[in-house]
């Protein structure tokens, strides 16, 4: 694999980092700078990350892949760790984005 294509899994996996920093960068008692200083670093080393990517993977299919392990990582996140509902429904769905990446990967 690449460089560049390591690249943009590593952006993708920052990209994941980033709402989970928002999502615990605030509690009923206030702010948790922390954790808002982890989301802030996060997007900054995505975006970072996906720049180098896009030098030689097309723009589009960095974009879609970036998102997508964004995607479905928060996702999987947000169950695992937040509770967030897996019904049937919401896995199909999130399983027709991985799908939808991979063919990008692989076209």
């Amino acid at each position: 694999m690449s460089a560049a294509w390591l690249s943009l899994i590593a952006a993708g996996l920052f990209e994941i980092g980033w709402p989970v920093g928002l999502k615990n960068g605030w509690s009923g008692a206030g702010g948790r700078p922390l954790w808002l200083l982890f989301a802030v670093f996060c997007m900054a080393a995505s975006g970072a990350l996906l720049l180098y990517a896009q030098r030689s993977i097309p723009i589009g299919t960095a974009y879609a892949v970036w998102t997508g392990i964004g995607a479905v990582g928060t996702f999987a996140v947000g169950v695992t760790f937040f509770g967030d509902s897996a019904s049937a429904l919401r896995l199909v769905s999130v399983l027709l984005i991985a799908v939808g990446v991979m063919g990008l990967k692989f076209a």
